[in-house]
């Protein structure tokens, strides 16, 4: 064999080794047999004393609400199992997480995703990855008028969440809902509202089965926003006014529940 042909092997080797690793960590996460395995990872967004000081107070019980709505969601769909997710609050992390770039070019983008990934197992502090753990990186910014914050990521491969929150406990339900959309992204939901912010009509809306012209209450949660009665987009309040829609259930692989809920219907 020539070392042309060895270092090919290799190479598929490794390339092998990466998507099984993938797949398993996929499918540990997306199994729905047991709770999803969550660490929060809180982080200084900009520095000052306001989101030290909320850091500070941190408790597991500050994020309680997702597991409520996701325990909620869920049960909706067949899958009946408390608690939904087990939370491990993190100590503050001093590193920052690379910042994606800006123009949107997808060669960048790929490579600050690998850039990402490479970044969090660095931060493990671990040799071998933990499979199946979602990991979530709050960064948290002193409120500032007229300044919104940097938008929020989530990421399939990695099951890596970078959430950009408020460091005002008035903002907590505003936070868990940013917190939530991301996290279901890392299980493979995908966004459902247009350039313009606003939810798209039906799969974007929570009573998707209502005419599109109907003043909404309620979020579907990748969407973030629900239409009122003057047609502005609007934040829910809490999580409590959000719900996870029929394609964003088949999305985070509720497959089992979603096909005894939904098959009347087909």
């Amino acid at each position: 064999m020539t070392f042309r042909r060895f270092r090919i092997l290799i190479l598929l080797g490794l390339l092998a080794a990466a998507l099984g690793l993938t797949w398993l960590e996929q499918s540990k996460a997306r199994g729905w047999r047991v709770p999803l395995a969550v660490d929060v990872i809180p982080i200084n967004g900009d520095g000052s004393a306001l989101a030290s000081e909320t850091i500070r107070a941190l408790q597991v019980d500050d994020f309680s609400a997702i597991n409520a709505f996701i325990e909620r969601e869920t049960t909706r769909y067949g899958m009946k199992f408390s608690p939904a997710m087990e939370v491990t609050l993190k100590p503050e992390l001093k590193a920052h997480p690379p910042a994606p770039p800006l123009d949107g070019s997808v060669l960048k983008t790929i490579l600050w995703s690998l850039k990402l990934r490479w970044w969090v197992y660095q931060q493990s502090g671990q040799l071998l990855p933990q499979l199946g753990r979602i990991k979530l990186y709050v960064l948290y910014h002193a409120p500032q008028d007229g300044i919104a914050l940097q938008h929020s990521l989530g990421l399939q491969k990695g099951l890596i969440g970078v959430v950009h929150a408020y460091a005002d406990p008035e903002q907590t339900d505003q936070n868990n809902i940013v917190i939530a959309h991301e996290l279901l992204h890392t299980l493979g939901a995908t966004d459902k509202y247009d350039a313009e912010g606003k939810p798209i009509y039906p799969q974007g809306y929570a009573d998707s089965g209502s005419p599109q012209s109907v003043p909404r209450t309620e979020a579907e949660i990748m969407a973030g926003r629900y239409l009122a009665v003057n047609g502005r987009a609007v934040m829910p309040s809490s999580l409590e006014r959000c719900v996870i829609g029929a394609q964003t259930a088949q999305e985070i692989n509720l497959d089992e529940g979603f096909r005894l809920r939904f098959a009347s219907d087909r």
